[in-house]
């Protein structure tokens, strides 16, 4: 049975704390972290982030053996390391909220859309795209798991226009995908049109995740990295431009005729 890169990285993580016998509470107030941090991370809830294995780091003077290790095991994996924990929130979410400006969702791409917009700019090498495009593909089996998230995404009306490598026939077949996501009864849809003019999502993309107990934990994304928020100040303000947002968007079904109106202007 093969094994993944970041199970051999929670082997090691195990195997340094029970090599110095102490039970995860114990491990946990060493590294200054709870006991149930160090279980959800050990057991592979919870992704160990670079600000955790660093702290492992610090507590047991490794110089830096776990940090080197998570960013080279990292390379191993479909997904960035610095997306892997949004990831582990988006496949346990109950319901996701995801507004963007610029692009069609990842969860919607379609995968030669995806790989198109990795390309632009020619940043990431031949490898990083085809990792990455299967991490996006992968990721959307989430939309069609037993139980499927409640998911309700915002589109700037931009998106529908942005050509990608001028290759209309790619436009057309990523917003006739959209579309048909967007007649599933646990996928909503919505677009706010160009009249809208400013309004406070404009200032970036962001998604929130709804988990089994109902808290929040919301993710924005940025030029080399993605972050993942759940402080309660953080979170109340993409909770409003979330709902400042939605109030500019047009109704689920004007967005979907408007989808696949823009759908035609792209034969």
């Amino acid at each position: 049975m093969s094994i993944t890169a970041a199970e051999i990285l929670l082997d090691e993580l195990r195997h340094a704390r029970t090599a110095r016998g102490m039970n995860q509470d114990e491990f946990g107030r060493f590294i200054s972290y709870s006991g149930t941090h160090v279980s959800a991370v050990e057991t592979g809830t919870r992704p160990p982030t670079s600000d955790y294995v660093a702290a492992i780091d610090r507590a047991l003077k490794t110089g830096g053996i776990f940090a080197r290790l998570l960013e080279r095991l990292a390379a191993l994996d479909m997904a960035p390391v610095w997306l892997r924990e949004w990831i582990t929130f988006e496949e346990q979410a109950k319901a996701l909220r995801w507004y963007e400006p610029a692009f069609v969702p990842g969860l919607l791409q379609t995968e030669t859309y995806a790989r198109a917009t990795l390309q632009a700019g020619g940043l990431l090498t031949v490898e990083q795209v085809r990792r990455r495009v299967q991490s996006r593909m992968d990721r959307q089996a989430v939309l069609n798991r037993e139980e499927p998230p409640h998911v309700v995404i915002v589109l700037d009306a931009a998106v529908l226009r942005r050509t990608v490598n001028d290759d209309r026939t790619l436009i057309r077949e990523q917003l006739e995908n959209l579309a048909a996501v967007a007649e599933l009864p646990h996928v909503q849809i919505h677009v706010v049109p160009d009249d809208a003019g400013l309004y406070p999502g404009l200032q970036g993309g962001f998604i929130l995740a709804t988990m089994p107990d109902d808290t929040v934990v919301g993710h924005t994304d940025y030029q080399v990295r993605s972050q993942t928020v759940s402080g309660a100040g953080e979170i109340a303000t993409l909770q409003r431009t979330w709902e400042a947002v939605l109030r500019d968007a047009l109704p689920r079904r004007p967005s979907l005729d408007l989808i696949k109106e823009a759908a035609k202007t792209w034969t």
